[in-house]
């Protein structure tokens, strides 16, 4: 566990804030809790001049002030991993999520997001979770706060365009650059940094974990946001003989066989879950560094989870089972005259 005298702290600056959990991704609306996750002001962006006449936001210095070295895994490698197109993909223009149509930008990241009250429930985490709002994620980045102005009042601008799902993909191709490569990886390093803190927040052994597992609930985080709070097994199971004592300072300690166990109990809580066969490539990369010998054989791991892992259930196929069905049904009326006859032919010389 990390040092006792830091969450007092930050509790205090959590306290001052009324701070969101990262806002990122495609992952299904599942729906929050209103009574943990509470927007504290509008579902409005903020002006830029709120930032100059208050000076840095809580929020932003903790989010600049992450250092690499408190994670076991290499950031950098969580980072590439989410600019590939397999999971959130890279686009350097306000773009909308093909489920909320809200605008997002780089791999992912939400551009309209109020600070958010997310309420630390777990008496044994001293974490509390980070829930800025996207102007102030792109502060943090180092962004121009009036830039973030224009770019969403253009997105604003074109509803009827982004309402043509059939081409979102070609529209996105086509888009113009509204930022460069290296803003939108800023922006993604400190959307990855407050993934990794809400992390923190949700496990309270998080340091515990090996630098696969760290990696693994950090990328959750991102992709899911507050919805994470929907996967109560999953989060039960993490924060439950997780080698942790429920007396402060004191530790269990699981035999490898249970503790094997338990890492099985915690991959099929997700493994059996919505966003898992929705995003199947996806879950089981995240899934299978969940597991404690991940980093001995990670295809052996991927191959595990891929093989108890569902493939998604494709609509399309059964539209398209149902013409055929109807062409050899009305077919059949003509072969079934030819089909008499050649029977009473068959039948006349016997």
């Amino acid at each position: 566990m990390r040092a006792a005298a830091q969450p007092l702290g930050i509790v205090l600056l959590l306290l001052a804030m009324g701070v969101p959990a990262i806002g990122q991704t495609s992952a299904p609306a599942v729906g929050t809790p209103q009574d943990r996750i509470q927007p504290s002001a509008p579902a409005t962006f903020e002006s830029p001049s709120a930032f100059e006449a208050g000076g840095v936001a809580p929020a932003v210095e903790l989010l600049r002030n992450f250092k690499d070295s408190e994670v076991k895994f290499d950031v950098r490698e969580l980072m590439n991993t989410l600019r590939d197109r397999r999971h959130e993909g890279w686009v350097l223009a306000a773009y909308p999520d093909p489920k909320t149509k809200r605008p997002l930008i780089g791999a992912g990241v939400s551009l309209d997001l109020p600070a958010r009250e997310h309420l630390q429930r777990d008496p044994l985490n001293p974490h509390p979770f980070l829930e800025p709002s996207s102007a102030e994620l792109w502060r943090a980045a180092g962004l121009d706060p009036a830039r973030l102005q224009r770019i969403l009042a253009q997105f604003s601008e074109h509803p009827a365009l982004w309402a043509a799902r059939k081409h979102r993909a070609r529209i996105i191709r086509t888009l113009e650059p509204e930022i460069t490569d290296e803003e939108a990886t800023k922006l993604l390093r400190v959307s990855v940094v407050q993934a990794v803190l809400n992390a923190q927040a949700y496990c309270r052994d998080f340091d515990r974990l090996t630098a696969s597992q760290q990696m693994a609930l950090s990328q959750l985080v991102y992709q899911m946001g507050v919805n994470l709070e929907e996967f109560s097994q999953f989060l039960q199971l993490i924060n439950s003989g997780n080698a942790t004592n429920s007396v402060p300072g004191e530790t269990l300690e699981r035999t490898p066989e249970a503790d094997r166990g338990h890492w099985e109990a915690v991959q099929e809580s997700l493994i059996h879950s919505q966003w898992a066969r929705l995003y199947r490539s996806r879950a089981v990369s995240v899934i299978a560094m969940l597991d404690p010998a991940y980093l001995e054989s990670s295809v052996a791991a991927e191959q595990r989870v891929s093989a108890t892992l569902r493939p998604p259930v494709v609509q399309r196929r059964r539209v398209r089972a149902a013409a055929p069905r109807e062409l050899a049904s009305s077919s059949r009326r003509g072969r079934t005259g030819h089909g008499k006859k050649s029977r009473s032919r068959t039948k006349q010389p016997a």
